[in-house]
């Protein structure tokens, strides 16, 4: 298959995703009803930013031109893909490069998100019949070339044993985290609250720490967040959050509190659910050695760009587009030099 077909392929897969009912409806009410972390709400968010930054074919069309992409693969490897399951579909995009770069998926689903994939591969099949040569999903990987798995530091070190002798990428836990300056506008504020609430905060991408100045209004922050308070009526976030609050008032623990969020300083990168750490940097400088000393363990830098190239801008941390490799390894430039 021919790589300007595989990229009309999922233009189309794209379009049919956004139809109205959904093509998938059965399948999103499955995946709901297996994990509860899965709303509605939050599979639709992440379709939707699939198709609207992955699936959009001027999008596809200028990402794979960065690269020398042969027209048709004249010896396609076998890449097996572990996938996560902490948000819906995250691991499509390690899919999206192994298809166009025109190697076969080997595709372990996480128990957790084991519905919607299947249900984009049967679309993808009902578009192009041919596409059945290109995904295998399995219960467990045997036979492959290479290797890509995402999971935990703990499930990491597992990888790194039984799949080290492959050529791999191996993804650990990583949290996201955004620079204030107190200088932040209303809406701003209300763009960060997104980064940090949607998928409960389970994603890598979403904001879990804040780097704010000493004098920093944390009352204003939250007062900008309310409208994210809704997140408190879904039960499992509700207990996770009771649960927390509990402890930091046994412990008398200093923290900020909403009906939603609970903000404490803490200089860890990773932090419960319902939980956001801060930590006070005293000048520029200062800022750039904390980010420097984590760095490893961050995903991604949310921020005002008008204060720093080197950040996302605020509300858009979980929507990534094609280029935004996870953990800064290219899986494109990877799979093309197998």
């Amino acid at each position: 298959m021919k790589l300007a077909h595989k990229i009309r392929i999922l233009t189309q897969l794209g379009q049919c995703l956004q139809e109205e009912p959904s093509p998938i409806l059965a399948d999103i009410n499955k995946a709901n009803r297996e994990n509860q972390w899965f709303t509605k709400e939050n599979i639709q968010q992440s379709i939707q930013s699939i198709c609207q930054q992955m699936l959009s074919e001027t999008a596809l069309k200028e990402w794979v031109a960065a690269y020398n992409i042969p027209e048709e693969q004249p010896a396609p490897k076998t890449v097996g893909l572990v996938m996560a399951g902490n948000i819906p579909l995250v691991g499509f995009h390690d899919f999206l490069c192994v298809f166009l770069s025109g190697h076969i998926a080997q595709v372990k689903l996480s128990s957790k998100d084991d519905a919607l994939f299947k249900a984009i591969a049967l679309q993808l099949h009902a578009i192009e019949p041919e596409i059945t040569q290109y995904i295998q999903i399995q219960p467990q990987l045997k036979n492959f070339d290479a290797i890509i798995a995402t999971g935990s530091d703990n499930t990491a070190r597992y990888f790194h044993h039984y799949f080290g002798k492959y050529p791999h990428i191996i993804r650990k836990n990583r949290n996201s985290v955004a620079i204030l300056t107190g200088k932040e506008s209303e809406q701003q504020l209300k763009d960060l609250g997104t980064d940090v609430y949607s998928y409960f905060g389970l994603g890598c991408r979403n904001v879990s720490k804040l780097f704010v100045p000493q004098d920093f209004d944390f009352v204003r922050l939250l007062d900008n967040w309310q409208s994210f308070d809704i997140i408190a009526d879904h039960h499992k976030y509700k207990n996770n959050f009771d649960y927390q609050f509990s402890l930091l008032l046994l412990n008398r623990v200093k923290h900020y509190a909403s009906k939603s969020v609970l903000v404490r300083e803490n200089e860890a990168l990773a932090s419960a659910i319902s939980v956001v750490h801060y930590q006070y940097y005293t000048d520029e400088n200062h800022l750039n050695d904390l980010i420097i000393d984590q760095r490893t363990g961050i995903q991604c830098v949310v921020g005002d760009p008008a204060n720093r190239k080197d950040v996302i801008p605020f509300g858009q941390a979980q929507s990534p587009q094609l280029h935004d490799y996870a953990d800064q390894v290219d899986t494109m430039d990877f799979l093309l030099n197998l």
